[in-house]
């Protein structure tokens, strides 16, 4: 958002005849670009929270619809992580556990990349020694 906002305001500076009210919008719009950036992150952990225990896989996302997802780890069929450029910048991964539902997979995002390959490791484990077929 910072980009976005310092883009916008070279684009204004960057204009012959800047009017008044243009200026004004650019400068709200930055402002909320910045405030943006700054509260984005706190708000989306106030809402996301999973757990793992060994009987199976917990998340719960949203702000007004809040949406729960259960994987019981003799259903897991695959627990893959990921980190993407901007989030090895940063030192975050993404666990995806993947299971037999037509729900989709469960995706726990922006973890410490060494939280994240500690729990593919724990999940890992736990599902070897679950009985059952996941399927």
């Amino acid at each position: 958002m910072v980009p976005v906002a310092g883009a916008a305001v070279a684009a204004y500076w960057l204009l012959g005849d800047r009017p008044v009210w243009l200026g004004a919008g650019v400068a709200v719009f930055a402002v909320g670009c910045v405030v943006l950036a700054l509260a984005a992150p706190r708000a989306y952990y106030r809402v996301e929270r999973w757990e793992v225990t060994d009987e199976a896989v917990y998340t719960r996302k949203g702000w007004l619809t809040h949406t729960w997802k259960v994987a019981p780890m003799s259903r897991i069929q695959r627990i893959d992580t990921a980190r993407g450029p901007v989030q090895r910048l940063f030192g975050l991964a993404d666990v995806t556990v993947t299971t037999a539902s037509s729900a989709g997979a469960i995706k726990i995002e922006a973890l410490d990349h060494e939280v994240a390959a500690a729990l593919a490791d724990r999940l890992t484990a736990l599902t070897q020694t679950t009985p059952g077929d996941a399927t």
